[in-house]
Order: C-alpha cells, then sequence, then structure tokens
C-alpha cells in the first residue's frame, strides 16, 4: 500500500512544481484543401521541429469572401501545437508549399494547459 501512495505523491509533486509560463507555446491553424495535403504539410511541419504535434480534423465545411463572392467549400483543419517563437517560420514553411493562393495561418498563445503536455511540447520544439 506504501509504495502507491509514494508513487501517487511523487507525480503529484513533479506535475506541481512544472512551471509554465502563459504565452510560451501557440495553437495555430491552418486549412488545407483536402486530407492529402492535409498529412504532407503536417509532416513537413513535424519533421522540421517547428511543432511537436499536428491534429488533422476531417471534413469541415468554410463559408467566407473570397475576391467578392461568397464561397462554401469542405475543408480539412490543421490544429498545431507548437512554441510562440516558431510562428514565424511555420507560417513561411506553410506559405512556401501550401496549395492555396492566400494560405490560412493563425494562431493563438497558450494561456494554459497540462503542464506536462506543455513541457514535452518545448522539449520537441527547439527555441
Amino acid at each position: 500500500m506504501y509504495t502507491p501512495l509514494r508513487i501517487v505523491g511523487t507525480r503529484f509533486f513533479s506535475m506541481a512544481s512544472e512551471v509554465y509560463i502563459s504565452g510560451t507555446h501557440s495553437a495555430a491553424f491552418i486549412t488545407c484543401p483536402n486530407d492529402t495535403v492535409a498529412k504532407e504539410i503536417a509532416r513537413g511541419i513535424v519533421e522540421k521541429k517547428l511543432a511537436a504535434c499536428v491534429n488533422i480534423v476531417p471534413q469541415i465545411t468554410s463559408i467566407y469572401e473570397w475576391k467578392g463572392k461568397i464561397e462554401e467549400d469542405s475543408e480539412v483543419l490543421m490544429m498545431i501545437k507548437t512554441r510562440s517563437s516558431k510562428v514565424p517560420a511555420l507560417t513561411e514553411f506553410v506559405r512556401s508549399v501550401h496549395p492555396y493562393e492566400v494560405a490560412e495561418v493563425i494562431s493563438l498563445p497558450i494561456d494554459q494547459g497540462n503542464p506536462p503536455y506543455l513541457k514535452w511540447v518545448g522539449d520537441v520544439v527547439p527555441e
């Protein structure tokens, strides 16, 4: 009985002692025309260490104005976790490989989250 309590106590202490500074990391969002393009871009992003993780959300519907017309398209959404300092390089990479004339790359700073996960993002993505 003592050993499980000790493990839980040690884990709780290590999780509580990890400090995250708000805004150090960001979540970025990119839309792509299809799953194939999203996977190619996602793989490049992770291989270049521009992000720790890219989630690909299939089948979103985007309604937007483009060149004076209201458009509606099926797209794929990429959710990217990275360091805030990497967002400019991430944006530049996406612009260089994305098929859209104007690629959507937006990011929001991460205020809070699971400290071990945020530590992992920082460990995977160099400064």
